[in-house]
């Protein structure tokens, strides 16, 4: 561990339902890039943003997006993660967003808390009521799925909730696509964290999405962007140092509510 941590975006194309069709897509996208420490997938990146999950949910221990999440893990000693739409064993469905790390064999989820009630999605499925913060390579880093980056204080930066680095995976569409720019840069600025939001490209039955997924840094300034309009990975590296030093040399955090 040396305070650095590669991080590959992985900007797709979701197609809607089918499953091992994305699964080959996220693959070929992490077959084309460099060895990374963690790869970071779309919202419901193996069906599509699907508001009613009956028939496109499964359960997780047969859920093929998940099973081959965990195999890439822990065969290219890595982390991946996005989210995945899973029905319970109670018959409840939850938008989860996974992170599977096979270097320290630990796999966690977030239940998004936000649901999309403008897209019905409240109508099906079950919020999340838990933040989660996962350590990773000495980074700790906060969950978050789509809608919750328009709510900051969820989000927020507090002494039970520290971190550095946000991870936000979404079908964030083209026609408020200017949202995602300012509240990415927004949510990093004000915790003074890293933020990866990343985002899918083409259509579905509701929308059209552009991408231009991202990394921003502490000070709102953007380290990569995926083009939009494209399937393509991108790679970025993050340093802990550098975070640390901008935290202590201008303490914002100190005088926070």
């Amino acid at each position: 561990m040396n305070g650095k941590m590669l991080v590959t975006l992985l900007q797709t194309d979701i197609k809607w339902g089918a499953s091992a069709e994305n699964i080959r897509s996220a693959e070929r996208l992490i077959n084309s890039s460099q060895p990374s420490d963690l790869y970071v997938l779309p919202e419901m990146w193996s069906t599509g943003f699907a508001t009613n999950p009956e028939g496109i949910a499964h359960e997780e221990d047969t859920n093929e997006a998940l099973i081959w999440m965990r195999t890439i893990a822990n065969e290219r000693h890595c982390a991946i993660c996005g989210s995945l739409a899973i029905h319970l064993s109670d018959n409840s469905y939850r938008n989860r967003h996974y992170f599977i790390d096979g270097r320290n064999h630990q796999e966690v989820f977030y239940d998004k808390h936000h649901l999309f009630t403008y897209g019905g999605e409240d109508k099906y499925y079950t919020p999340g009521q838990s933040h989660v913060v996962v350590e990773y390579e000495g980074f700790r880093i906060l969950l978050l799925t789509c809608y919750d980056l328009r709510f900051p204080c969820w989000s927020r930066y507090a002494d039970d909730r520290e971190y550095d680095l946000i991870v936000v995976v979404a079908n964030w569409p083209q026609s408020r696509q200017s949202a995602w720019q300012i509240l990415t840069r927004a949510r990093a600025i004000e915790n003074q964290a890293y933020l990866i939001g990343v985002n899918r490209v083409g259509d579905d039955l509701y929308s059209h999405y552009v991408g231009a997924s991202c990394v921003i840094d502490p000070i709102g300034r953007t380290l990569g962007q995926c083009h939009c309009d494209w399937i393509e990975n991108m790679s970025v590296s993050l340093s802990l140092e550098e975070l640390r030093r901008r935290r202590q040399k201008f303490r914002v955090l100190d005088d926070r509510d």
